[in-house]
């Protein structure tokens, strides 16, 4: 961002461009035609926008961030109760957010906030709902939703076309296969599948390219093993199946986040495991 009483850079505007001389801009900005930049949003440095994006209320984004066409962030959300209050959208440095994509601002009855971390990459025709906060190196694929105040984890993968109920958190470094409509929590690492998603196994996939060791691996299986055994048991034993991982495996620390993480309070409770059926690795 320029300094106080600095002049922005605005050499790189296309002329049909329309910025609003309120609006601040960083150093190396580019905003292509057609583009419409509001008076309350703030540019970081080599912040571009391609052709025809559009950009509203109180929004930042931040170092590098990249938009392409016929994107729309910032904008009121979709949701009855909005009265127009000044609730903000930011996007994290370095983030990629691709054509046609839909970012909305919050809702003062939520956070106040929709909010997108670093290095993450948006693809084609997602919609990023109100309130909803993204973690850093999350990649969406093209066409998935999300309903309102979803929140999903550092490096997370949603494939294409899944669908996100209202309130769904989806845990660190989880895997969401294509086409899922996923209705319930997905803990911290998991891998889920199916029209309504169920848990078919960890994202050992994401596991293995992130560079955890195999030694560690191994024991992130057995303890998920451990919580959802292929018996079937019922869900009034999982409390105890936790407390026994946690003394088996409380060493590990992506085990006690997964139990943390199954703790926390959640307004969709936890996706299980479907029945019957092999685990399964999902490309995330």
């Amino acid at each position: 961002m320029p300094e106080p009483g600095q002049a922005p850079d605005r050499t790189g505007i296309h002329p049909t461009a329309l910025v609003d001389p309120r609006a601040s801009l960083g150093q190396g900005v580019r905003i292509g035609p057609w583009c419409i930049v509001g008076p309350d949003v703030q540019l970081g440095d080599n912040v571009r926008l391609h052709a025809s994006v559009m950009v509203e209320g109180h929004t930042v984004l931040e170092d590098g961030v990249e938009v392409y066409p016929f994107s729309t962030v910032g904008y009121p959300p979709q949701d009855l109760k909005y009265a127009d209050e000044p609730t903000r959208c930011y996007i994290g440095a370095g983030t990629v957010v691709r054509e046609n994509v839909t970012i909305h601002r919050g809702t003062a009855q939520g956070t106040g906030e929709t909010r997108i971390g670093r290095n993450c990459l948006l693809m084609a025709n997602a919609h990023i709902a109100h309130d909803c906060v993204l973690g850093d190196g999350v990649i969406i694929v093209n066409n998935v939703v999300m309903g309102g105040h979803v929140i999903i984890g550092d490096y997370a993968r949603i494939m294409g076309s899944a669908a996100l109920h209202q309130f769904v958190r989806i845990g660190h470094g989880a895997v969401v296969g294509g086409l899922c409509g996923v209705e319930m929590d997905v803990i911290p690492y998991g891998s889920v599948l199916g029209n309504r998603a169920r848990l078919v196994g960890l994202n050992w996939i994401g596991l293995k390219r992130s560079g955890v060791e195999a030694s560690e691996i191994q024991q992130m299986r057995l303890a998920f093993r451990e919580l959802y055994p292929r018996s079937g048991r019922g869900d009034a034993l999982l409390g105890e199946r936790m407390d026994k991982v946690r003394q088996r495996y409380g060493h590990i620390g992506r085990v006690v986040e997964m139990l943390r993480f199954m703790e926390a309070p959640s307004r969709r409770g936890l996706t299980r495991p479907g029945q019957g059926g092999p685990e399964k690795d999902v490309e995330g």
